[in-house]
């Protein structure tokens, strides 16, 4: 079908708030606090809603099924990034990109060729969640100075990076099945271009930061992704967006507290 023209601006547009409100949040507060918001679904509801306009909410709360395992290749190519962007510069952006890329196709042909369930799906990835934070665990924290001026440049950049990718997965959803679909509406759109940006500006190390935290923050995604293939179909679009929200909200707030409780609880203890 034809796409108007208003759709495709909102794509653009709320893509931009998205990555823009990411690097504030690196800048103003740290890395680590993003790589927690970047887990909120952030683009993976800008694909799966325009999938389902352009489409048909059927079809998207069918493909959010498959997005549900589709978050392990997002946290493949967190590990591809990591491992192979460990230098400094365009160098080091370049060789994450390819390996991150790499490693979220490789990881996405596998999980395309099983028929999960919601539940199958999820526990793919609350496995996937457990191994990758015990693989970072000796990655080291930094933090990232604030900057007084906006570097223009990197702003176009941001915009056109996650265009771009909104753009392509919504376009794929015409021609490929559900289960690729619900897989590539996993792939990080606001982060990656967030990690690029940050690359280019702060350096590696920070970039390790964000990639350590963000599968801590993927049990929203998780949340907003199961409540989506639930409501889609019956609420439709709005209001089963909405509900993710509400859910994958919830979800964070009760992390928060958790890790507020233990970190409490391990200071009294020392």
């Amino acid at each position: 079908m034809d796409v108007p023209l208003s759709w495709q601006l909102a794509k653009l547009l709320v893509s931009i708030g998205m990555v823009l409100g990411l690097g504030a949040i690196a800048v103003r507060v740290s890395p680590r606090v993003a790589g927690l918001l970047a887990g909120y679904p952030l683009g993976t509801a800008i694909a799966l809603f325009f999938i389902g306009l352009e489409l048909s909410p059927a079809f998207a709360a069918e493909s959010a099924v498959h997005t549900l395992a589709g978050f392990t290749a997002t946290l493949a190519l967190g590990g591809g990034y990591l491992l192979c962007g460990r230098r400094d510069g365009l160098p080091g952006v370049l060789a994450g990109t390819a390996g991150g890329l790499a490693a979220f196709l490789a990881t996405s042909l596998l999980l395309t060729q099983v028929e999960f369930t919601r539940l199958g799906g999820t526990l793919t990835t609350l496995v996937a969640i457990v191994a990758f934070l015990r693989l970072y665990r000796r990655v080291p924290d930094a933090r990232v100075a604030a900057r007084c001026t906006v570097a223009w440049p990197a702003l176009v950049l941001r915009a056109l990076l996650a265009a771009a990718i909104i753009f392509t997965i919504t376009g794929l959803a015409h021609v490929l099945p559900a289960a690729w679909a619900g897989v590539m509406a996993a792939f990080p759109v606001t982060m990656y271009p967030f990690l690029v940006i940050l690359h280019l500006t702060h350096g590696a190390a920070p970039v390790a930061t964000v990639i350590k935290h963000y599968p801590a923050g993927l049990g929203s995604l998780l949340a907003y992704a199961l409540c989506v293939s639930l409501t889609y179909d019956t609420l439709g679009l709005v209001l089963g967006t909405l509900s993710g929200f509400l859910v994958a909200t919830l979800w964070l707030l009760g992390w928060t507290r958790l890790q507020a409780w233990r970190t409490a609880r391990l200071t009294a203890s020392t």
